[in-house]
């Protein structure tokens, strides 16, 4: 993923509330969220090319998803690929805050992970000190870390705040809140490291660039009686849809 917004423990029947955008290289063969056949608790995306997720939920009520971190660093080959970093907690039984402590930060390029088992949720990046269980809040997350100021994040998070405060969390409005494209103001664009044209497009929470951009978009909600509630819904370089699936599993 590379924008994520969290409610957690801010609407009593929905404890936890997901939203986030998977921004991709479109030649990167990806598979639709499905139930895996060769782990058939697993229920999300797949990376073709890695083999891991993105984004996933396991039948018995764990959720984890992934970031990359943006930084200066040269990707190596003998890095692991984050993606399993989700396959891992999922299969696991160790709590959020045993995962994250066991995972060794070096053997990855830079990452953002947040995993949960429906009683805690926790972050780690290894671009930060250690990882951290979150008390209840509104979290956003992308390329950075938790909670960095980016243009995207702050929207998706205040707009995710009024969903809440309002009472309007449901899958048409979250949908609504990925699929904005406003980008930042041109002040704010640092174009150091690309080309202007796609860093300023990079900023809005729904990307739309020829090779790259916003692959699909997911939502997961947790009631207070143990159901999960998955969509993902998938997008063509111009931003239409392509296709959507919607999963329901009582853990």
């Amino acid at each position: 993923m590379c924008l994520v917004v969290i409610g957690w423990k801010q609407q009593p029947d929905l404890p936890l509330i997901i939203a986030g955008n998977r921004d991709e290289f479109r030649a990167r063969p990806t598979e639709d969220a499905h139930w895996w056949p060769d782990h058939t608790n697993i229920l999300g995306g797949r990376d073709l090319q890695a083999g891991g997720t993105w984004l996933a939920l396991h039948r018995s009520g764990r959720f984890a998803t992934v970031t990359n971190f943006r930084d200066a660093d040269t990707p190596s080959p003998k890095f692991r690929s984050r993606g399993h970093l989700v396959t891992e907690f999922l299969n696991g039984t160790s709590t959020p805050q045993d995962y994250l402590a066991e995972i060794k930060g070096s053997d990855y390029a830079g990452f953002n992970i947040l995993v949960s088992d429906g009683k805690t949720l926790g972050w780690l990046s290894n671009r930060a000190a250690g990882p951290r269980l979150l008390e209840p809040g509104i979290y956003g997350l992308s390329n950075a870390l938790l909670d960095s100021p980016w243009h995207k994040v702050v929207r998706a998070k205040r707009a995710l705040r009024e969903l809440i405060d309002q009472n309007r969390v449901n899958e048409t409005e979250l949908f609504r809140l990925l699929g904005d494209r406003e980008k930042a103001p041109v002040s704010q664009i640092d174009s150091e490291r690309l080309p202007f044209e796609t860093a300023h497009a990079i900023s809005a929470p729904f990307i739309i660039l020829p090779d790259y951009g916003t692959r699909s978009s997911s939502i997961v909600l947790r009631d207070d009686k143990g159901e999960w509630r998955f969509q993902e819904r998938r997008f063509n370089a111009s931003g239409a849809t392509l296709g959507e699936s919607s999963f329901r599993i009582q853990s």
